[in-house]
């Protein structure tokens, strides 16, 4: 009887055994890419941006303007400070104005020349190549990066992993310092931060633009070009097929093979590729070129300096990966007709939309007033009667001097006969400040006689009066109410 129990058993378990389903992990740990470093034409203009944004970024609130700080957003006093120009909160149609310029011009650039603020100007790319550039300081080269991180942990590999680190934090930090020095005064900032007095936001925009900063071009790097940034899914909106972008010359360079700088080509059959690898190998993204437009591809044109570099010691032309056009390829249009054909009507449209707001926002700043005013009414005393059956009304009224010198005004009101300003004659405010203060207006009894009770039309008129050579004369006209009791 035990025989057919262990015959039953083991058919029972082999059943088992074929219907047990397996649990496949769909998370895949994506390879560490070893980008190796790369010189050429392209790579000096992209190190020349480098420099140039990050001199912008980190030198920008240090420079003086007028005894004060050139850049700064000041959002205790509600001051935004540009240069000469200063800005308050009523003038946020002018940041609307400048993210609707930024918007046009990436989508013409890229219209034109594809993906070129990722390649050049992005932040996640100019940190990036940054960090790339500290990393191989401290570490070698491609190779030598390869076999330290297989290497065993010791003193050589603790040393040159600790020194990139702390050189990475040390950089994520001082970004977060500059960052927050564009929102409170740099020299102050300084101040507190060499004896850790910081405010509470203080330190915490100091230290999550800091991790950011560490952790996006340190660590993550193509992961957010690839998975993070939005550009990278809709940038194919705007590519055409006479859009300029890192092209691979297939017909040229097919079939690849590897073979000597003497083998004719001809003979042996195959294309201007060599097959050595080197265009995936420097690619920050780990994408190869020779397989197509990928939405990887974040137009760095690191490949075209490597692959030029290659073609120039097995004496062949340059241009086998090169800027070109889907167009350009299949019809073999030389590089002439392919700049005429950036005069599309795509790029027509853009520019000329990208002008006009461009117009429009520069006339706007040029004719924007150098003060403004605000009156709103003193709800606690809406009209009454005063001496001799006078009726007055009271306000509150505000100028605000969005120049940087001290300026003077006068306050007249019209609408009705005969109103008396009850204010001082000449109002002094000072360099970008906002000055409240009380307004009364009154008008004689006969006057609110013949005029009858309830709400009339006046205009408070506030002129600049010329204190500074050269100033031209401006006023600003607030509309209001002059309340008439019954």
């Amino acid at each position: 009887m035990a025989e057919p129990n262990a015959n039953s058993s083991a058919a029972a378990i082999a059943a088992d055994e074929a219907t047990r389903v397996s649990v496949v992990s769909l998370y895949q740990k994506q390879p560490k890419i070893y980008a190796r470093s790369v010189t050429g034409w392209f790579a000096a203009w992209r190190w020349g941006l480098v420099w140039a944004t990050q001199l912008a970024f980190y030198g920008l609130p240090w420079l003086e303007w007028h005894g004060r700080q050139a850049v700064l957003f000041d959002l205790g006093t509600r001051r935004f400070y540009i240069f000469g120009l200063v800005l308050y909160p009523q003038d946020f149609i002018y940041l609307t104005g400048l993210l609707v310029v930024s918007a046009y011009a990436l989508f013409l650039f890229t219209t034109v020349a594809g993906r070129l603020w990722c390649g050049y100007a992005c932040p996640q790319t100019v940190y990036t190549e940054i960090f790339m550039w500290v990393e191989r300081q401290f570490e070698g080269d491609r190779m030598k990066r390869m076999k330290l991180d297989a290497a065993p942990w010791g003193m050589n590999k603790l040393l040159r992993k600790g020194g990139t680190q702390l050189a990475w934090i040390a950089i994520g930090l001082w970004t977060g310092f500059s960052f927050v020095g564009y929102f409170t005064p740099i020299h102050s900032l300084a101040a507190s931060v060499a004896v850790l007095d910081l405010g509470s936001w203080e330190w915490f925009w100091v230290l999550f633009y800091g991790f950011a900063t560490y952790g996006n071009a340190g660590w993550m790097r193509e992961q957010v070009c690839k998975y993070m940034c939005p550009y990278a899914r809709f940038q194919s909106a705007m590519f055409d097929k006479d859009t300029l972008i890192i092209s691979y010359d297939a017909e040229r360079g097919e079939p690849r093979g590897t073979r000597g700088r003497k083998t004719d080509m001809k003979a042996a059959q195959l294309g201007s590729c060599i097959d050595c690898g080197l265009c995936v190998d420097v690619c920050p993204t780990g994408i190869d070129i020779r397989q197509g437009l990928q939405y990887e591809c974040i137009g760095c044109t690191a490949c075209i300096d490597v692959c030029n570099g290659v073609m120039d010691k097995m004496h062949y032309p340059r241009g086998l990966i090169r800027y070109d056009t889907q167009n350009g390829l299949q019809a073999h249009l030389s590089r002439s007709a392919l700049v005429r054909r950036v005069l599309r009507p795509r790029v027509l449209g853009y520019s000329a939309v990208l002008m006009l707001i461009c117009a429009a926002l520069a006339t706007s700043l040029w004719l924007r007033s150098p003060f403004r005013v605000d009156v709103v009414r003193d709800r606690g005393a809406l009209a009454r009667t005063v001496d001799d059956g006078w009726i007055e009304n009271v306000y509150r009224m505000q100028i605000m001097n969005t120049t940087e010198d001290r300026q003077r005004y006068r306050v007249r009101a019209t609408g009705l006969p005969d109103l008396v300003v009850d204010v001082q004659a000449d109002i002094h405010v000072d360099p970008a400040e906002a000055l409240w203060l009380p307004v009364a207006l009154r008008l004689p009894p006969q006057v609110a006689e013949r005029t009858g009770a309830g709400a009339h039309k006046i205009e408070f008129i506030v002129e600049r009066v010329e204190e500074q050579p050269g100033e031209a004369p401006r006023s600003e006209v607030e509309k209001s109410t002059f309340l008439v009791p019954r």
